[in-house]
Formats: C-alpha cells, structure tokens, sequence
C-alpha cells in the first residue's frame, strides 16, 4: 500500500480513536493531579475512592459511547467496540499507577518521569506505527493496543522503580513518607468508617475544578463528540494537525510548568500577602518569574512566526498532497498563534495556582464554570462559520481570558512590592522589529517558492526562513543577555553536570 494510502486510512482511524481518547480523559479527568499536596492518609484515601469511581465511570461511559454516540462506520472504521473496552481498562490502568506519578512529582523525581514517559510514548509509536504499515486492516485494534501499551509501560515503569526505592538504604536517609508500595494500594482502615467524609469533600473539590479545567483544556473534543459538528475525516486532519501542533506544548512548556510550579510553591507559602513573605524568596521568585514569562513568550513568538509561513510545507513533507492543499496549512498556522498563547498561560497559570489560597481557588472555580460555558459555545459557533479552525480561534479566546485572569492576580499580588515580573511579557523593541521583517520575508517566500514548485524553490524557501531564524537568534543574544544567562544556568548547566 503507498504511504499516502496508508496515511489516509491512519486519518480516518485517527478521528475514531480521538473520541475514545476523550472516553479516557473523562474518566479521568476528576480524579488527576490535584492530589499532589497529599502525601500521606489523604493521598491513600484519595486512592481509595478514584480506582472505583475509575471502573464505575469506565462502565457508564462505555455505554454512552458505544449506544447513545454516533457510531463509525464499520466498513471504514472497524473494531470500533473493542476500542472502547480497550480505552476504558486503560483508563484504569493508569488510575492504578496515578499514586507512584504523585509521588515522583512531589519528590523531584525528575529523571524517573522523563525516562518512564519517553519509553511509553516511544513504545506507543513504534507499536502504532509497525501495525499501521504492516496491518492496516486491523483499524482501531492498532491504536487500542497502542493506547494499552502506553499505560501500561508507563506505569509499570513507576511501579518497578518504586518497588526497589521504598525500604531502600536510600529512601531511609531521605526519611521517605511512604515505606512501603502496600501503602499505596486501595486498602480498607478497619478503625475508621467505610466513608471518610473529609477525605470525600477533598476529592469533590478536586473533582469540581479538574472537570472545569478539562472542559477548558480540551472542550472541543467534547463539541466534536457529542454535536457532530465535524465529519470523521475532517476530525481526522484535526487530530493530525493538533497533534503536529501540540509537540512544542508536550516537551517544552509541560517540563517548565510542572517544575516551577513546585518551586513558586515551595518558594513562597500558599495564601499569604508579598508582605509577609521573605522578601528574599520574594525577590527570587518574581525574578525567576520574569525571565520564565519572557523565556516562552519568545520561544512563542519563534513558532507563530516561522510557523505561518512553513505549515504548508511541513504538512506536505509529512502527509504530501492530503494535508497541505485542504484544511491544513490553515489550520497549522492558526495553532502556531495558539501556541504562543499556550506559551504565556502555562507560565502565569502555575505561579496562579501555586499561591492561590482556597477561598482564591474557590472563587475561580466560578469564573472558570461561566467561562467553560461560553467557551462551548464560542467552539460551536465558530466551528459552523470557520470549520474546523473555528475550534483553535474559540481554543485563543479562551486562553487569553485566562491569560488575563492569571496576569490581573499576578499584579495585585506584587503591587505592594518593587517586583514587577510581567515586564517579561515585553521583549525588546529590536528583536520584535527583526520578528516582524522575519515574518515579512518568509511570507513572501512562501508564495514565491512553496510549495508546487520544486524541491530547489523549496530549498530556497528553507534557506530564507533559516537565514531569518539565524537573525532573530543573534539579536536575541545581543539584547536579552539577562535570559540567556538564566537559560544556562537553569538549564544547560544540568545537562553539562549529568554528562560529567
């Protein structure tokens, strides 16, 4: 079979398995990372409660998918009930190992989580990639298995290395809270009530703000799923496109999130003014914060630039004629700007959330409930005026709200103070002039040499967009010195430690 053929048939599975992929992050999404300020009793009775509400909501929500959801085609997408069994178990499966991850994150081990994470997701395209080529018949049998692999190597990767830390020499002199993985298991306290009523409300707090962070997160896929807005092949060059787009977020902006969220927590302590902190920390955290905000706002504005000229010619590398003469470069540029808003609101997000007390968190709670609904309504709407680029411009809006949300408490909380860490939204005046010639260019190379014209013009398209990228990097070392000693330190001088 021609690769283009087999890409095409991989699209249509693609835009099936994207709704099984949402019948697992609705299982899921109330019982996520929020447990990761309890350790001890609270974390293991929040154990307790989410494996059972896991298989519960796993048989519920396989009913709707497979009896009240439009069901695929047989003929173009078989198998498509075994995949629903399939993603279900592996929602599960992943619950089970969700103590092991929270104590990884807690405990900085950060080694563990990128070792455990790229053996899954590498595991999962090699898997998915071998049966497409070699089996495409199989239909969603491929990505099901795929999916099951994935969880279950990551999980028995944090399962195996924890079964040989706790009770280690090692975990001792670290005075480790947890001795033993029995404690991490779903268990019964015969001296307390088969409900702890404390333990109950903690997990439907969690359950309340996961679910509207979801909706906010990922609502499109929920509007596709349920209103039929999109046919399956248009949702399959969706969920090509999204998943090209979204590289940048996974491996790039998730590390820096999660681990300055614990450093702006433990940095700075949960519900108290700048004043009664110590201002040393104070100073440290809002510099820190700074060169952060200016740091993914750049690499931001790197991607909306140079992406919006080359997302015709990446799609046709990757998929050929498919993808880059419909919907595509479209849709690709538009998630380029998408990702520079990504880029702003993870950072401002996880100093928010780091220093929200709960009354704070509560109130947000509502916000994000109003703000969930016109979301989902924006994503309808535009989706029926502008295709499936209407759900990245309705994605934009909705992270600018909270972009504005984030940045509104991050300068009443250092308004009392000389900080003023959101000065790192503000790149210099030299380098936003080279990004906009970049942008220029590159422009007019796009439609003088992409992309039917050859691969000598695309060359020269390449040449041109390398030539500026070149440019802005060398302004950007002349002007943003402070960042590029920040980025060494922080950064490069970890993997120079790792390598001596």
């Amino acid at each position: 079979m021609a690769a283009q053929d087999v890409l095409g048939q991989t699209a249509r599975l693609a835009s099936s398995s994207a709704l099984l992929q949402v019948l697992f992050r609705v299982i899921t999404f109330g019982l996520n990372a929020f447990t990761l300020r309890y350790l001890s009793r609270e974390l293991i009775g929040v154990v307790n409660v989410r494996v059972p509400l896991g298989v519960f909501w796993s048989l519920i929500l396989g009913l709707v998918w497979l009896h009240l959801l439009e069901v695929p085609d047989p003929s173009v997408v078989p198998h498509y009930q075994a995949g629903v069994v399939a993603f279900g178990l592996s929602a599960i499966i992943e619950l089970l190992g969700e103590p092991f991850w929270v104590l990884a994150q807690v405990h900085l081990f950060v080694r563990l989580k990128v070792i455990a994470e790229s053996l899954s997701v590498v595991s999962k395209c090699i898997l998915t990639v071998t049966l497409v080529i070699l089996y495409p018949h199989w239909g969603l049998y491929i990505f099901s298995l795929a999916q099951l692999l994935y969880v279950s190597v990551l999980v028995m990767c944090y399962v195996i290395y924890f079964v040989v830390f706790l009770g280690s020499p090692e975990a001792t002199k670290k005075s480790f809270p947890v001795a033993r993985v029995k404690a991490l298991l779903p268990s019964f306290v015969e001296d307390e009530t088969f409900v702890n009523w404390k333990e109950a409300r903690l997990t439907w707090s969690f359950f309340k703000q996961s679910f509207l962070k979801q909706i906010l997160t990922e609502g499109e896929r929920y509007v596709m799923t349920f209103l039929n807005v999109l046919n399956f092949g248009d949702q399959g060059v969706y969920d090509i496109v999204n998943n090209l787009g979204s590289l940048v977020a996974r491996f790039i902006f998730l590390p820096i999130e999660e681990s300055f969220y614990v450093f702006f927590a433990k940095v700075l302590e949960r519900g108290k003014t700048v004043k009664d902190q110590k201002q040393d920390d104070v100073a440290m955290a809002a510099n820190v914060l700074e060169l952060l905000l200016k740091l993914v706002l750049l690499i931001g504005f790197t991607i909306t630039v140079f992406g919006y000229a080359y997302s015709q010619l990446a799609l046709d590398i990757y998929g050929g004629s498919m993808l880059s003469s419909g919907t595509g470069p479209d849709l690709l540029r538009c998630y380029s700007l998408y990702v520079l808003f990504l880029a702003v609101n993870g950072v401002t997000e996880c100093f928010t959330f780091a220093l929200m007390c709960k009354e704070e968190v509560d109130r947000y709670n509502f916000v994000m409930l109003a703000l969930s609904f016109i979301f989902l309504c924006i994503s309808y709407f535009l989706t029926h005026w502008y295709g499936s680029v209407g759900f990245i411009l309705a994605n934009c809006f909705n992270m600018g709200i909270r972009i504005a949300h984030s940045t509104h408490y991050i300068y009443h909380y250092f308004r009392e103070s000389t900080h003023r860490p959101l000065t790192g939204l503000l790149p210099s005046p030299a380098l936003l002039l080279v990004y906009i010639i970049s942008a220029v260019v590159t422009a007019f190379s796009e439609v003088l040499f992409c992309c039917d014209k050859g691969w000598m013009a695309r060359l020269i398209h390449i040449s041109t967009g390398a030539l500026c990228l070149a440019a802005t990097l060398v302004v950007m070392f002349c002007t943003e010195t402070k960042l590029i000693h920040f980025v060494r330190s922080q950064f490069l001088s970890r993997y120079l430690k790792k390598g001596t």
